[in-house]
């Protein structure tokens, strides 16, 4: 590489940047790299594309790419490798760019495909990975480790196990990567006894597996239905002593974790004798995302307290806990915590708090953390939509949204879902029909985050015609799929077809939840159906073990108040076990009014009357 001694030291400046993800110091030195005139140089040009998509600015990676006249095959791996990181909607565009790579007749290398490879996973569709495929194959990139590895994970991740065979039984060499990537698919399509297969192969032709194969294999096997296989490994590294790994008991505590069994992970947290800030993190953690927040809130605490430093990952996870049970005070400590340790610049660090003032409605205050960063990235772009539509502020989620387009950020599904939601609890249809057209045109599909949050802003507007269409074409539904179109049907007075829905949806052995029985009573209750909605009462509970909570308790009461029951109603609500206040109280005196009831309705009133306490 010949560089001039001043473009050497911009080069040097701009790598020491880039490493730091220094935003503000890189866009001075561009500045003076513009003023000098020393742009044209392609290493330095290359740097500072480099330097932006690092730093997640990819609109500005991408204009100073665009104004690259001599680009070699560098500037085009700068780029694809940064937009292969962004989901579906950077994936479409790696596509493109190879295309483009393509036409300007330079040659993609090992690096080029690494990254179409990991695009193409994101995709719905493999039909262009296996065009690259055949194309690395042609160039004779396909026998690089990398490459194959990519490759690997593009047809593990779209479930195509037999084309992904075939390339792992190809591959001149592998890796812990590759071994952990064969394990991985088969345990996400709880093919148990392939990935034990595979397993036994790499214990026949590795000759020491180390502590690396081990974490490897222990974290592709993090699946609920393969625990008892984690569990045979964890026998093994018994066996094989390297318990004394900490990256080892460390796995383990988040393979048990992840698979539901808390206590197990507690076990081995326990006994490691020699746990570093990974090893804190990974049981915090896996506290958070079992529900067991406060759990996770005090044991960062009890680091705290041990003297142990926390890592930008264990911060990340307690931030996580308190935005999930929204103890806005406890967060607020963890971020002055934080700022005193210098975390403040940390993109995950600043995304996890964006999130938690977010979901916990200091709206305000999260605004404050996102407008901090000049360049936010996608996930603090929808972190801050979805906090605006979790707390009814619906106009400004689709403002930011707008905001986000003109500065060209791609949105991904969950984005997308956000502002569907923030349409549909504004009976926008237009607006919502608008953001429908750009879900097809960022080549997003219908899969579970988009058709369900389609499928009910339908409904929500009236649209059930389109709110069917969307739900049909669904590949597949999950309990929120199915809430929102029944939900849908109920609101629009189909109550009987929501009924029948609710039918399909058991046939189709999807688990109901609290959310539904509360539609499906609603059903019943707009149709009059009291046989019916006491049948569904004690199914929820009998067959479904739902405690019926408030909303279901009103359901029933409305069921029967609306049909004239109204003693039925009155020990209905003696009866109940949940602390509703004066709700139900308030259903049975609208209904005694409506059937002249007046005795019951003083009773009811008198009831209301002990409840206020007055």
């Amino acid at each position: 590489m010949h560089l001039s001694s001043q473009n050497r030291s911009f080069y040097n400046c701009l790598v020491q940047f880039t490493n730091r993800k220094s935003l503000h110091e890189g866009r001075a030195l561009h500045a003076q790299i513009i003023k000098t005139s020393s742009t044209t140089c392609i290493y330095l040009a290359n740097c500072v594309v480099n330097f932006y998509a690092k730093c997640g600015c990819l609109s500005k990676a991408k204009l100073v790419f665009d104004r690259i006249h001599n680009k070699d095959v560098v500037s085009w791996n700068c780029l694809i490798n940064a937009y292969s990181q962004q989901g579906r909607t950077g994936s479409s565009f790696v596509m493109e760019l190879l295309q483009r790579m393509r036409a300007g007749n330079t040659l993609p290398n090992t690096h080029t495909f690494s990254g179409v490879f990991t695009a193409a996973s994101n995709l719905p569709s493999t039909f262009s990975g296996e065009q690259a495929h055949a194309l690395a194959v042609k160039m004779s990139c396909f026998y690089d480790v990398f490459v194959g590895s990519s490759l690997l994970n593009m047809y593990c991740k779209a479930g195509m196990m037999l084309e992904a065979r075939k390339v792992f039984d190809k591959m001149p060499q592998r890796n812990e990567v590759t071994w952990a990537t064969m394990i991985s698919g088969y345990a996400l399509q709880r093919r148990a006894s392939e990935a034990f297969e595979i397993f036994e192969l790499m214990r026949g032709e590795v000759e020491d597996l180390n502590e690396f194969a081990f974490t490897s294999v222990l974290s592709g096997l993090a699946v609920p239905e393969l625990v008892d296989g984690g569990k045979q490994i964890h026998c093994l590294a018994v066996k094989n002593g390297l318990l004394e790994f900490v990256s080892i008991l460390n796995a383990l505590v988040t393979m048990y974790a992840k698979c539901g069994r808390l206590d197990d992970s507690v076990q081995v947290f326990e006994m490691s004798s020699d746990k570093n800030s990974i090893t804190w993190s990974a049981m915090i953690t896996g506290y958070a995302q079992s529900g067991d927040s406060h759990k996770a809130a005090k044991l960062f605490s009890k680091m705290h307290f041990a003297g142990i430093s926390p890592s930008e990952f264990t911060l990340v996870g307690v931030l996580n806990a308190c935005s999930d049970t929204c103890a806005i005070e406890e967060g607020k400590q963890v971020h002055c915590y934080l700022l005193k340790l210098g975390f403040e610049s940390q993109m995950f660090i600043m995304t996890a708090l964006v999130d938690m003032y977010a979901k916990s409605g200091c709206t305000a205050d999260a605004r404050k953390g996102f407008n901090y960063l000049q360049e936010p990235d996608l996930v603090l772009w929808t972190s801050m939509i979805a906090g605006h539509v979790q707390n009814g502020e619906n106009e400004d989620a689709l403002s930011l949204y707008c905001r986000m387009q003109m500065e060209g950020i791609l949105p991904n599904e969950l984005t997308m879902a956000s502002v569907l939601k923030a349409c549909s609890n504004l009976a926008a249809l237009d607006q919502g029909m608008q953001i429908h057209a750009r879900t097809i045109k960022y080549g997003l599909g219908v899969e579970v985050t988009i058709g369900s949050a389609l499928s009910n802003m339908y409904a929500k507007c009236g649209s059930l015609e389109e709110a069917s269409l969307v739900f049909t074409r669904m590949p597949e539904r999950d309990t929120i799929s199915w809430n929102a179109m029944i939900s849908g049907l109920s609101q629009n007075g189909n109550g009987e077809e929501a009924l029948e829905l609710f039918d399909r949806m058991r046939q189709e052995d999807t688990k109901p939840d609290d959310v539904t029985f509360v539609n499906v009573l609603s059903a019943c209750s707009h149709m009059g159906f009291v046989e019916r909605g006491w049948a569904y009462f004690r199914m929820m509970i009998d067959d479904f073990g739902i405690i019926p909570k408030v909303d279901h308790y009103a359901c029933m009461v409305d069921v029967l108040s609306r049909a004239g029951k109204l003693n039925e109603a009155k020990e209905f609500i003696e009866t109940s076990t949940t602390d509703h206040g004066m709700c139900l109280w308030r259903i049975l005196l609208s209904a005694c009014r409506n059937y002249r009831n007046y005795e019951l309705g003083a009773y009811a009133g008198r009831k209301m009357w002990n409840e206020s306490g007055a």
